[in-house]
């Protein structure tokens, strides 16, 4: 089960990141993750918000360059190894990872949310499911 990311190009300026955050707050969005990455000239803000949808429309109103892309979200145990055993299952799969990030787990400390753009979704589900390995759904990050 896949969940829908926001990916936003900024240009690379000072206040540009706050301008995304001002219309988001504006709108009532709550980030229940974020990634943010540069080059020299321009950013890719990656969002997981409460409210896709609005925060899509407002965003685009708000004149941001803005599209969706699904990631999967997985929560593993936050301790040593706790990555590791899931990075191995999609090697062995032969699922390559374009990109991660973690976010905060609801769950407390125990816990933590990594969510990963790969390069086969439906492979890489399957692989992790057959580990044991839940999907978080747009709902439970």
């Amino acid at each position: 089960m896949s969940v829908k990311q926001i990916s936003v190009f900024l240009e690379n300026r000072p206040g540009m990141l706050s301008q995304l955050t001002t219309e988001l707050a504006a709108s009532g969005i709550n980030m229940r993750a974020l990634s943010l990455a540069e080059t020299k000239d321009f950013g890719i803000a990656r969002i997981i918000a409460d409210d896709t949808l609005k925060a899509m429309h407002d965003l685009k109103a708000g004149g941001f360059v803005a599209s969706l892309t699904p990631v999967l979200a997985y929560e593993i145990p936050n301790e040593a190894g706790g990555l590791d055993r899931l990075l191995k299952t999609m090697t062995e799969s032969n699922v390559n990872i374009e990109y991660m990030y973690s976010c905060l787990s609801l769950r407390g400390n125990s816990r933590a949310v990594m969510v990963f753009r790969v390069s086969d979704t439906e492979k890489a589900e399957s692989a992790l499911l057959s580990r044991g390995l839940h999907a978080l759904s747009q709902e439970e990050i």
